[in-house]
């Protein structure tokens, strides 16, 4: 009988164990609903403040690539306007007239046409007086030799 009262006080402490480890679990997932809703809810508060952060990083690097874009078209600019004297300076060096040069030079010719153009309409337009004959000139009469003198010998 010692055998049975054995086996059965095992059997027991089996129940025993057994009930232990489901209320230990059950235990567990009432934490874990009790916990992991304020875990939850704490990573959404997290992510959150990290979402503020970032978008306000992101705005901050926003304006500093557009100061930099224009501080870039800035000294792009520049550079441009510098290279072009430089290339205006060395043209007139060598003595190449500038675009307005050639227009001013333009407008100078088109002026000086047109002026040609009214003299030659004024000359054409005023009568010729007749040619008017002029008297055939003079023969001059021919000279007489002086007469040689007798040379003295």
């Amino acid at each position: 009988m010692i055998a049975k009262k054995k086996s059965k006080e095992l059997q027991q402490d089996f129940m025993e164990s057994a009930h232990k480890i489901w209320l230990a679990g059950l235990g567990a997932v009432a934490v874990a609903e009790q916990e992991g809703g304020k875990f939850f809810s704490n990573l959404v508060e997290q992510g959150g403040n990290l979402e503020k952060k970032s978008k306000a990083k992101v705005e901050k690097a926003k304006g500093t690539v557009a100061g930099m874009k224009t501080v870039a078209e800035s000294y792009w600019e520049t550079l441009g306007r510098t290279v072009d004297d430089q290339m205006t300076a060395v043209i007139h060096r060598i003595g190449v007239p500038t675009k307005e040069e050639i227009e001013s030079l333009t407008k100078k010719v088109e002026a000086l046409t047109v002026a040609v153009d009214k003299l030659r309409t004024k000359e054409a337009s005023k009568p010729k007086p007749a040619a008017a004959k002029k008297p055939a000139p003079k023969k001059a009469a021919p000279k007489k030799a002086a007469a040689k003198k007798p040379v003295a010998k």
